[in-house]
């Protein structure tokens, strides 16, 4: 992969990592207990019908509604609890108490809720109108049908989907293997937690932010620490990392014009890119493949700044590495909110500003940003609760225009 002379939108680079990285193939059985944000390997098949029979779907009576919308006089003759079939019989003009769950029995299509009728004895009163036929039952299979795909390959089993398969009586599920990301800092000015504070030196934020970013993801994390920049210790974090991960995230060491080891390096143990992006924060990332015996891992060189590894990360990382998981799922959108200030920007490059979404008194939503929007303030970032994201051909958004949003979304 040769080095990229110009600069690149935001949309090229994501065509870009589309094609570079494909799913594993990898995958494993896990419990459904276990299986919570781990992605489908292959297609379920229902073995049942959800729900396996008619039922109802509240307290009430049942009752053959063929004469609906009229009112009914109808006499109670039994009772239909949740969990068993109610073995009697019942001719026109009768009908069963029924509980929530219960089984419809035989020729039975309606449910009336209890509180829209009026029993008195075993009469019970139905007023005109109340209702139509086939109301409050849910009918077999309506949900699933035995033999039909429950879920597709490539869904990520949020609780949701776990409650779904649970409801088909599956113990276990085939799941694609969690994806390794080694990461590591780099830079002689970076402390790890615990060392004493000197001139010059700043602690080490983005081991914790990625860290967090990738466990939330659902990734087999290996934390590689702080590497200084010597070129024996960079090849031999490089080594070991391709060695054991399918992925290598650094932060540091990718801009234009440093004079480091890290881009060096980069370009002798791999087939690597050096970019320059059309966006703020984050212009400067390294891609490509990092080589060690017959193994390769895909490395993304993140920018050193705390903002611009979070926003690279979300805007190009998390999407690539979600396809190398085998997820298939649309991007999520982004949201349309009036800006309650001027956004100052010129054509030619993609924004991403830290803002916070709330709603004005007539339910729209509005940003605003935190303040300051220099690629360091971190501060910024506990602060929002989204990116406003200015397009590559947008100008200056005016107070009251309509803006993207990126929501965080669980990500940070």
């Amino acid at each position: 992969m040769r080095e990229t002379p110009t600069s690149l939108s935001v949309e090229a680079v994501l065509a870009h990592l589309e094609q570079m990285t494909v799913p594993l193939s990898d995958s494993e059985p896990v419990a459904l207990v276990q299986a919570l944000d781990r992605v489908l390997a292959e297609d379920v098949i229902s073995p049942l019908n959800v729900p396996p029979h008619d039922n109802s779907a509240m307290d009430g009576y049942a009752f053959n509604g063929q004469s609906l919308p009229q009112a009914q006089t109808l006499q109670v003759v039994g009772t239909a609890l949740a969990g068993q079939a109610w073995t009697g019989s019942v001719l026109p003009g009768q009908c069963v108490k029924i509980m929530t769950g219960a089984i419809m029995p035989p020729g039975l299509d309606t449910v009336v809720a209890q509180e829209m009728t009026r029993v008195q004895g075993d009469q019970l009163h139905i007023p005109a109108g109340t209702l139509q036929r086939g109301d409050n039952c849910r009918l077999c299979g309506e949900d699933i049908q035995a033999g039909n795909i429950a879920l597709k390959s490539g869904t990520r089993l949020g609780p949701a989907a776990c409650g779904l398969l649970a409801s088909l009586g599956l113990p276990e599920v085939r799941v694609t293997r969690r994806l390794k990301v080694a990461y590591f800092s780099t830079g002689d000015e970076i402390l790890s937690l615990g060392q004493a504070p000197r001139e010059g030196a700043v602690y080490d934020s983005n081991r914790y932010t990625v860290h967090g970013m990738l466990t939330r993801l659902g990734c087999s994390v290996l934390d590689m620490g702080v590497v200084r920049d010597d070129p024996a210790l960079l090849e031999a974090a490089f080594r070991q990392a391709a060695a054991q991960a399918d992925v290598i995230i650094t932060s540091g060491g990718v801009s234009v014009g440093e004079a480091d080891f890290t881009k060096a390096m980069m370009k002798q143990l791999g087939d690597v890119a050096f970019w320059r992006i059309d966006m703020r924060p984050g212009r400067p990332m390294a891609v490509g493949r990092i080589h060690q015996g017959d193994r390769s891992a895909v490395l993304f060189g993140l920018p050193g700044n705390p903002v611009a590894v979070m926003v690279t990360f979300m805007a190009f990382v998390r999407p690539a590495l979600e396809r190398m998981m085998g997820m298939q799922r649309p991007a999520l959108p982004l949201l349309k909110a009036r800006s309650q200030e001027v956004l100052r920007k010129k054509p030619g490059r993609t924004e991403y500003q830290r803002g916070v979404v709330t709603r004005d008194t007539q339910g729209q939503l509005q940003v605003i940003t935190t303040g300051l929007q220099g690629s360091g303030v971190l501060s910024s970032m506990v602060q929002a609760n989204g990116l406003i994201v200015l397009h590559h051909d947008q100008g200056t958004a005016q107070i009251g225009d309509w803006v993207d949003v990126m929501m965080f979304d669980g990500h940070l």
